[in-house]
């Protein structure tokens, strides 16, 4: 009886535990789901994606992965509002940033009479306070307009060469726009003449640093011609221009297409210019050199609206009566025509001291001396002519040796003027004056001399004369092609200067022996620059 009392006991304790553990694993499983609902509930009312909420007993788990630690901080805040802050255990990720990329860093510049303007974004490191110096001195005075940003991002490579040449290109462009970029700089400018944009064009591309993609689009105005001159020659099968002109792009278009069709090859240098004599100019130019083509040779020289027409000796007669006439029919009213057609010479000798053709010959050496040759009618013609060589090429270059030919034809002083001062602009060759032509031949650094002179000839000599020009031009000679960068001088002169630098004697003003050499070197490369 005892024992069974003892058991019963037992039981109903037992019985008692395991419904007090029941009643607190349901009441654990009921705060878990119920903390649980309420922090989803939470979660829900203010947006919070992407955190996943669990529960261990009195414990909150938060988990996920969040764009920002602001998002992370928000979802533990709202649970903490729920439950106790001290429950939540915080397993949340916060997605790692991307680099943002640096932004595309540009600078515009823009720059005419008004003043200077710079837009565009730059780096942070960049010193803009020098660079508002070096614009300003740029400026002079003009107005300067700076509406730069900044970006805090690293400078990138080739960033300072494409800015260094940016500001250097500013300061030699009065009227330009320059576009800067990493390694890349493009230019857009008016030059004042042809000749300035061939210098700015050559100065620019040798100072680009190497590694910089340049792109240079410089113009300049129209040039004006006067005489507006145009020669065209076929020679041995072989046509060229000696002087060409065009009034406009369509114009020079159909010129070239005509000479192309003559037997025309290589570039053709015809400059689209400013006077001529009418708008149909084009029209005169192609029948002419249709009709030299249909010649099989010859020459054609414009001046303004005088045009001759020189055939070859020994062209058909037939044949150039019908060429003749049909470039006559085929010319604009403004327009006129001399057409010569040479005669075989022939020659008999006299006997006499002045047997022979008449021939007056000037010689330019390349060292500036000139040689008067040949004949001059009297006196007075050779003083005048000696006279003006003396003041085109210097009193003491010149040497006369001529010869008294009274028989000499009508104008022969003033084309042996015209030949002396088409001379004039070589850098050494011969001009020799005959009855029948005047021939001007040698070398020269202007690349527009042989234009220059085929005008000259064509204004001095009138239309009734025929004249040969025959030059090449070599770039050695030409002073603005072979004009060394200023950059370029000052890199000379450091570099003689790191070699042997000038000193003086202890106590004197002298420069000491062993310097001279240096003296001497830096003198050299100043005669260049």
């Amino acid at each position: 009886m005892r024992l069974s009392h003892i058991a019963l006991n037992a039981g109903i304790i037992l019985a008692a535990a395991l419904l007090a553990l029941l009643v607190a694993f349901l009441a654990a499983g009921g705060v878990e789901r119920v903390a649980r609902a309420d922090i989803d509930a939470r979660f829900s009312m203010e947006g919070i994606e992407n955190v996943a909420v669990s529960t261990s007993g009195l414990q909150v788990t938060l988990s996920g992965e969040v764009d920002s630690e602001a998002a992370r901080f928000r979802a533990i805040s709202a649970a903490g509002e729920v439950v106790d802050n001290t429950r939540v255990v915080d397993h949340i990720d916060v997605k790692p940033r991307e680099i943002a990329k640096p932004p595309a860093f540009s600078v515009e510049i823009l720059r005419n009479d008004d003043g200077i303007q710079l837009i565009g974004l730059v780096p942070a490191a960049v010193d803009r306070g020098a660079m508002a110096d070096r614009v300003a001195d740029i400026a002079k005075g003009a107005r300067v307009v700076d509406l730069l940003q900044t970006a805090d991002y690293p400078v990138p490579p080739n960033w300072d060469s494409a800015l260094t040449f940016a500001m250097d290109a500013l300061a030699r462009l009065p009227r330009s726009k320059i576009s800067a970029a990493p390694g890349r700089v493009a230019v857009t400018a008016i030059a004042a003449s042809a000749g300035e944009k061939r210098t700015l064009e050559s100065a620019l591309s040798r100072r680009a640093p190497g590694g910089l993609n340049l792109s240079l689009d410089i113009s300049a105005p129209r040039p004006v011609i006067t005489p507006f001159t145009l020669r065209f020659l076929i020679e041995d099968g072989a046509a060229r221009f000696d002087a060409c002109s065009a009034h406009s792009e369509e114009g020079l278009a159909e010129i070239i297409e005509a000479a192309r069709a003559a037997g025309l090859e290589g570039d053709v240098h015809c400059p689209v210019a400013l006077g001529a004599p009418t708008k149909e100019w084009h029209t005169a130019v192609v029948a002419a050199i249709r009709a030299v083509a249909a010649l099989g040779g010859g020459s054609v020289t414009f001046s303004d609206a005088d045009i001759t027409l020189v055939a070859l000796e020994g062209t058909d007669p037939a044949l150039y009566d019908r060429a003749i006439g049909e470039l006559e029919a085929a010319l604009p009213e403004v327009f006129s025509l001399h057409a010569v057609l040479p005669q075989k010479a022939e020659q008999a000798a006299s006997g006499d001291d002045l047997s022979g053709v008449a021939e007056f010959v000037a010689t330019l050496s390349p060292e500036g001396q000139v040689q008067l040759r040949g004949r001059l009618r009297d006196d007075s013609e050779r003083e005048v002519a000696e006279s003006f060589a003396r003041a085109r090429f210097g009193m003491e270059a010149v040497y006369v040796a001529t010869r008294m030919d009274p028989d000499l034809p009508q104008g022969w002083l003033v084309r042996a003027l015209a030949a002396m001062e088409g001379l004039s602009y070589l850098s050494n060759g011969t001009a020799a004056v005959n009855p029948d032509m005047v021939e001007i031949e040698g070398n020269t650094g202007d690349p527009d001399a042989k234009s220059a002179i085929s005008r000259l000839m064509g204004e001095k000599l009138g239309d009734s004369q025929d004249f040969r020009v025959s030059i090449t031009y070599h770039e050695a000679l030409d002073p603005v092609a072979s004009k060394p960068d200023p950059q370029d001088c000052v890199d000379r002169l450091n570099l003689i200067l790191q070699e042997q630098k000038i000193t003086f004697a202890p106590g004197s003003s002298d420069i000491v022996a062993e310097a001279r050499d240096t003296v001497d070197k830096i003198a050299e490369v100043m005669k260049e620059c």
